[in-house]
C-alpha cells in the first residue's frame, strides 16, 4: 500500500486529546502493555489508521485492540463497530474487542486472546 494510512496529520490533535483522556479501562490496560511489557511487543495507544483512531495498535502483529464501554451497547453503535472492524480487517489488520469490564475482571483472559492473535 503506497499511500500513507497511519498517523494522518489531520487527526494529530484528536489523537493527542484522546491520549490525555483515556477511559479507566484504557488506562488500566495501557499500564500493563506500555513499554513492551506484554510479550516484548510495542503497542501504541490512540493510533490512527485511515480515518479511524483505534484504542491500541501493535504494528509487528498488525493487531488492533478496541475497548468497548456502555456507549457501545446499542444496535447503532454495534453496527458502526462491525463496519469499522470490517474496513480495518480488509486492510490486513486483526481487530479484537473487549468490554471494559473484561479488562478489569479478567485481564489474564484478555492477554490470552491477544497472544492468540499474534501472527
Amino acid at each position: 500500500m503506497s499511500e500513507k494510512v497511519h498517523s494522518l496529520k489531520y487527526l494529530e490533535q484528536k489523537r493527542a486529546a484522546l491520549r490525555k483522556t483515556l477511559t479507566p479501562a484504557e488506562a488500566f490496560l495501557w499500564k500493563h502493555i506500555k513499554a513492551r511489557q506484554f510479550q516484548g511487543r510495542r503497542f501504541n495507544r490512540q493510533h490512527s489508521i485511515n480515518n479511524y483512531i483505534v484504542d491500541f495498535y501493535c504494528a509487528k502483529e498488525k493487531l488492533i485492540i478496541e475497548l468497548d464501554g456502555e456507549v457501545h451497547n446499542n444496535e447503532i453503535a454495534q453496527e458502526k463497530d462491525k463496519e469499522r472492524s470490517r474496513e480495518l480487517e480488509s486492510l490486513g489488520y486483526t481487530v479484537i474487542r473487549f468490554e471494559n469490564k473484561m479488562v478489569f475482571e479478567n485481564l489474564a483472559s484478555v492477554f490470552m486472546e491477544m497472544q492468540d492473535n499474534f501472527k
